[in-house]
């Protein structure tokens, strides 16, 4: 088990390396445990980490905000527009200041190509404290940390050889963000998964993470194929992940997106395409799911569905990400 992780920062997966994401779901499993048992956990007693919310949130702000209160601290929930970054105040200053009233900052920023990321790793270098990307634009790293987590769950540590579908999927509300793909393809393929990438031709990834992914599949013996087929993706599959994401280029130009996207409204995961994955295939999602667009209710709420199984994980991950990095002498967590 890594002990060394106090004060780092948690912005992207790749920023860690395979034994330091080992160690975080070791702890994470471990918190889910007493959780279950009602044991207490205050491993951050007194402490103080604030979350600054570009965008809304509903697992992500409350799985950080209980995990927050269940190790023994307290969450500060904040939006720019009660703070002086509505007025301009730089990411130094804002990093500056809350580290030294606190002992992390927490960030979502992820609507922007290009900003939020950039963002975090602003404030991350002049701050005292670590910072935990809550969602950007490029990664999702609380969230597909969870996933990992639970396809551990469900199939075994050794995730190696099993074949994920990453699939774009049809939703008529908004230009979904690409970090939840894109931190898909960046982590899976560390731990020797088979990814296949699936999307219309418009719906590209940012070419920076793609590579990376390549490079992650050849380094760990797994498999990266890109696909312009949601059938081909699901075909065979152990899991599947199909959701909406917007086009890089159209952020600034919703009406655009949408408009491109209603060419492939057959884009969603039903019951025909579950038959083409595997016997034992389970259907995951980040959620909020669009019920009827991205994926049918027969889907969703039926046996394959691990998604609150998913939800639920982002809890235990998010206290075990707090309890490394803000916490315990040399990094580990204290006995609790």
């Amino acid at each position: 088990m890594i002990t060394t992780l106090r004060g780092r920062d948690y912005i992207a997966t790749a920023d860690w390396s395979r034994e330091e994401l080992d160690t975080l779901l070791d702890v994470a499993h471990d918190l889910k445990r007493k959780f279950a048992l009602g044991e207490p956990t205050r491993l951050l007693p007194d402490k103080t980490l604030f979350m600054i919310f570009f965008d809304k949130s509903t697992r992500t702000r409350n799985a950080f905000e209980a995990g927050m209160t269940q190790l023994g601290g307290h969450a500060h929930d904040l939006t720019p527009d009660v703070m002086q970054i509505s007025h301009g105040e730089s990411a130094k200053d804002t990093g500056i200041i809350l580290s030294r009233y606190g002992h992390g900052l927490a960030i979502r920023h992820d609507l922007e190509p290009g900003a939020g990321e950039s963002y975090m790793r602003e404030v991350a270098r002049f701050a005292d404290a670590p910072v935990i990307n809550l969602q950007s634009d490029i990664d999702h790293p609380t969230q597909t940390i969870a996933d990992l987590m639970t396809i551990r769950e469900k199939f075994g540590q050794n995730t190696k050889g099993l074949k994920i579908a990453v699939s774009w999927a049809y939703a008529p509300s908004y230009a979904k963000p690409m970090s939840v793909p894109q931190g898909l393809i960046s982590l899976m393929t560390r731990f020797g998964l088979d990814v296949t990438l699936a999307h219309p031709p418009e719906y590209t990834l940012m070419q920076n993470v793609v590579d990376e992914a390549r490079h992650n599949a050849e380094e760990s013996g797994g498999k990266f194929t890109v696909v312009n087929d949601m059938d081909a993706a699901f075909e065979g599959a152990d899991i599947v992940y199909p959701k909406s994401w917007g086009i890089e280029e159209l952020f600034s130009r919703p009406e655009e997106a949408l408009a491109i996207s209603a060419r492939y409204k057959d884009w969603i995961a039903d019951e025909r395409r579950m038959k083409l994955a595997g016997k034992q295939a389970i259907y995951m999602h980040c959620l909020p799911a669009d019920r009827g667009y991205e994926v049918t209710d027969e889907v969703i709420d039926g046996p394959r569905s691990v998604v609150y199984d998913e939800a639920e994980n982002r809890l235990h991950t998010g206290k075990a990400i707090m309890a490394l990095t803000m916490g315990g002498k040399g990094g580990a967590p204290p006995d609790a």
